[in-house]
This record gives C-alpha cells, sequence and structure tokens, in this order.
C-alpha cells in the first residue's frame, strides 16, 4: 500500500500541495518580506525626518536628496510588507511580485549605501534570501 503522504496530513485531512503558502519557504520568504518592508518604513520616516544618524556622502551617482531617498524607501517598503501579507494566500502571482520588488529593494538598498551601509547590507541580504526562497520553494506537487 502506497502513501501519498505524511501520516499527519493525512490525518487530518490536510496537504501541503493544496495550501502553497504553508510550504516553509514560502512562509520564509513573506514573514522576511514584511520584516524587511517594516524596516524601510521605518528608513523612510528617519530620512524624511531628516534623522542626524545618515551621513551625506559627495560626489555618489545617485546624486538624489535625503528627502527623496525617505519617501522611495516608505512607498517601496510599504509595498514589500503587503506583498509579503500576500504571500500567504500563496498565490503565484505574489510570488511573482515578491520577487519582483524584493530585487527592487535590493537596488534602492545598493543605492542607499552611502547614507548608511550596514542598514543596507542587511537589507540587501534579506532581499536575496527573499528572491532564494521564493524561487526555490513553493510548489511541492512536483514531487513524485
Amino acid at each position: 500500500m502506497a502513501s501519498t503522504g505524511s501520516a499527519p496530513a493525512a490525518l487530518h485531512g490536510t496537504d501541503a500541495s493544496h495550501h502553497p503558502a504553508r510550504t516553509g519557504w514560502t512562509a520564509f520568504a513573506a514573514v522576511l518580506m514584511i520584516f524587511g518592508g517594516v524596516m524601510a518604513v521605518f528608513q523612510g520616516i528617519s530620512a524624511i525626518a531628516k534623522d542626524d544618524v545618515f551621513v551625506a556622502t559627495r560626489n555618489y551617482v545617485f546624486q538624489f536628496n535625503l528627502t527623496g531617498w525617505g519617501w522611495i524607501h516608505l512607498v517601496l517598503g510599504i509595498v514589500i510588507v503587503l506583498a509579503g501579507c500576500a504571500l500567504f494566500t500563496g498565490a503565484l502571482w505574489a510570488r511573482v511580485i515578491g520577487v519582483i520588488l524584493a530585487g527592487l529593494g535590493a537596488l534602492a538598498n545598493f543605492a542607499w549605501l552611502p547614507h548608511y551601509p550596514l542598514w543596507s547590507i542587511v537589507l540587501i541580504a534579506i532581499d536575496i534570501f527573499i528572491i532564494w526562497a521564493l524561487c526555490t520553494g513553493g510548489d511541492s506537487r512536483a514531487k513524485a
């Protein structure tokens, strides 16, 4: 007698293939997107308030003022949080949007490097983990 699912899943009538958001990597990416988005929101609010934490670097290629970068990070952070919440639905469009937004977040933080290097590197790493998790995990129906 062949079994297609795990014993606990068969006993409770649930199967991970019907709930892609419950797979480990998608949930991991959703939590990281929400966390990274909230951090980007804080980053944006701090930049809009012209906090003294940020460094003004001259002769850098991306010459936005601090308030401009603040609004970019604030809006992008809110959209990333919303996309992270949408990932819990398990929809394919949410995964695609998640990869795109994580890529945009990584690019925005790369351009933000001269203002706050450590914060930017941490958020770039989070965005890379999000992209990796969304591209590798998910469809458990592909298993034999």
